[in-house]
């Protein structure tokens, strides 16, 4: 086949990789913990489960502009078969996961870091390669295909990883494969494959630019202020001196100023140097800045309420409607499918619409259909009809749809093609970094309103259950004071109101009488005591994310006319593009302006 059809395909298949790998732990964490016996309750064990969970995600956002440039220097095909590779060698690792405890929980951070590293290749290259190989007037759809796999991935990430946790362990002859293992096995065989397709196929159609330096001052300026503004915003959901986050912890605060300061020093470097990491000259173009401010926000508004909605499935509405907390991590992935749905419609469709008419209206009413389903799920209450939500999930996905394939082509259009790398670097970095700050402030903000609503939801709970006094008490107390831990049970499969029970002293759980006990370790007592308290949190999380997506819309409205830095002539208006060249093309280097 052409081999532009071939770069797709390569790459569609290692961002869908990339992207599973990246929430496929999310749904099977409780059978991982089992099998490697480690209680992630403990409190000494929180670090690790927040390094699990957030781990992957901070180690890719970290480097993609890194590997852009690189790739720009030294061949993006080559770094991006290296990072299938090194993608491989850490998913072998994950299997081969050598202990078990704390030590092999660690192990795991550390394999799921190699992942990381290596995902960062395939997500940094992806749309470079695609640009490289395909027209202007086909990349639209084509970019829709790979963002279809990209963000899509996500959604079958949590699927794949609740079927694979269900299905037990592998007996082969003497030989057994516990079920955790299993989870990672399933990524090697594509892995192995991929890598050695890209390696027979794929090759640089760009000509690559060797004579160029590496920029270690801005690289490492950039590398260590945005991980240390990661870590320090992935920390302040830990506990700290007794309260419920770390948010006033002395090293979150230190890490918070530190990297931003890195960051702004960065921005200063990159202004001196003879060879930057990255050409900040560029969001001089109004089609790049507005693109990925708008990229930027979307991200932010989305990646952490998507999460908090994981968590109302698992948590409250799922209990409530027969399904066992062991149950709701599988069935919360199945049941937020019709996002994906909405998405796979929408992505490549509005890919093939904005080769023909352009990025702006696409994307922006992609953004504007997202808010007014922020909006909407305000609506919702805590027990919805399921084809509420689902009706608002698959609006959100046509959202996302009709914004990223556009907006991601426009942003590829408008940059020189020895710039590629680093510009689909920097997208890409804006986007995954937009998502992990996303789970940390929605995170927060649902935090906070669980505990100013808790303490009295459940102490009125907890009476009319007929828990005596003492112990309604103390068991308020330690609800409020510990909401993190309530989301977290929920999200890891167990009963939150069963594991503080477990916690209260032996005179105290002596007073609560088999009935009474019953009734708090049902599925529907937690729901209803904490429901109330956790809409609070979330229509706070819901209103935001409504105006930052409504401001990502008038960003992406804001990015003018379409733009093409390509040696042919400029396209005069939002329009049909030309199919070939104009009779009229400017020279070799001519600039190529759009008309705004």
């Amino acid at each position: 086949m052409d081999y532009k059809w071939t770069v797709l395909s390569n790459t569609t298949l290692g961002a869908l990789m990339a992207s599973i790998n990246g929430t496929i732990i999310l749904i099977s964490l409780p059978v991982i913990f089992r099998g490697l016996n480690v209680n992630p309750f403990l409190p000494s064990n929180l670090t690790l489960l927040i390094w699990i969970l957030m781990g992957y995600g901070v180690v890719t956002a970290t480097l993609l502009v890194t590997v852009g440039r690189i790739s720009d220097m030294y061949g993006r095909a080559r770094m991006y078969n290296m990072g299938f590779a090194v993608f491989a060698v850490g998913s072998v690792l994950l299997f081969l996961t050598p202990n078990s405890g704390s030590v092999g929980a660690w192990e795991l951070v550390g394999f799921r870091i190699v992942q990381g590293v290596g995902g960062a290749f395939l997500f940094a290259n992806s749309a470079a390669l695609i640009t490289d190989a395909f027209p202007h007037s086909e990349r639209g759809k084509a970019l829709g295909i790979n963002q279809v796999a990209a963000l899509g991935g996500s959604v079958v990430g949590l699927v794949l990883g609740g079927v694979l946790a269900g299905i037990g362990d592998l007996h082969l002859g003497s030989l057994v494969i516990p079920t955790w293992r299993i989870i990672f096995l399933a990524s090697v065989p594509v892995a192995v494959a991929g890598t050695i397709w890209a390696y027979v196929k794929l090759h640089d159609v760009e000509r690559v630019r060797e004579r160029h330096r590496i920029d270690y001052l801005g690289n490492a300026t950039f590398g260590v202020g945005l991980t240390l503004l990661l870590i320090a915003v992935t920390y302040g959901l830990l506990p700290y001196g007794g309260q419920s986050m770390g948010w006033s912890s002395p090293w979150v605060w230190s890490g918070l100023g530190v990297g931003t300061a890195l960051l702004v020093a960065f921005l200063f470097i990159e202004t001196r140097v003879k060879d930057p990491m990255f050409r900040l000259n560029l969001f001089r173009v109004r089609a790049f800045a507005a693109g990925n401010l708008a990229g930027l926000l979307g991200s932010i508004a989305r990646g952490g309420v998507m999460f908090m909605l994981i968590i109302w499935f698992q948590g409250i509405w799922l209990p409530l409607h027969g399904y066992s907390f062991a149950e709701t991590p599988f069935w919360a992935g199945i049941y937020m499918l019709p996002m994906m749905g909405g998405f796979v419609l929408m992505g490549p469709l509005s890919g093939w619409l904005s080769d023909r008419f352009g990025a702006r209206y696409l994307a922006s009413a992609g953004m504007g259909l997202a808010s007014a389903g922020f909006v909407l799920f305000l609506f919702l209450p805590y027990s919805f009809p399921y084809w509420q939500m689902g009706s608002l999930l698959f609006l959100q996905g046509c959202g996302m749809g009709m914004f990223a394939a556009p907006n991601t082509a426009a942003i590829m259009n408008a940059v020189p093609a020895e710039h590629r790398g680093a510009a689909s670097g920097m997208r890409a970095t804006l986007q995954n970094a937009g998502m992990q700050l996303s789970l940390a402030v929605f995170f927060t903000i649902v935090l906070v309103g669980l505990a100013s609503g808790l303490s009295g939801s459940v102490s009125s709970a907890l009476g009319s259950a007929g828990v005596p006094s003492a112990a309604s008490s103390t068991l308020s107390k330690m609800v409020a004071s510990d909401p993190s831990g309530a989301l977290f049970g929920a999200f890891l499969g167990q009963n939150p109101m069963a594991l503080y029970i477990q916690a209260l002293p032996p005179a105290l759980q002596s007073q609560i009488g088999p009935g009474v006990l019953a009734t708090l370790t049902s599925r529907q007592f937690f729901p209803h005591a904490v429901a109330p308290a956790f809409l609070q949190g979330i229509d706070t999380a819901f209103e935001i994310s409504a105006i930052l997506t409504a401001f990502a819309a008038f960003v992406s409205l804001m990015r003018g006319g379409r733009y093409i830095h390509e040696l042919h002539a400029p396209v005069p208006r939002e329009g049909p593009a030309p199919t070939g060249p104009s009779p009229s093309t400017p020279g070799v280097g001519a600039p190529v302006v759009s008309q705004r």
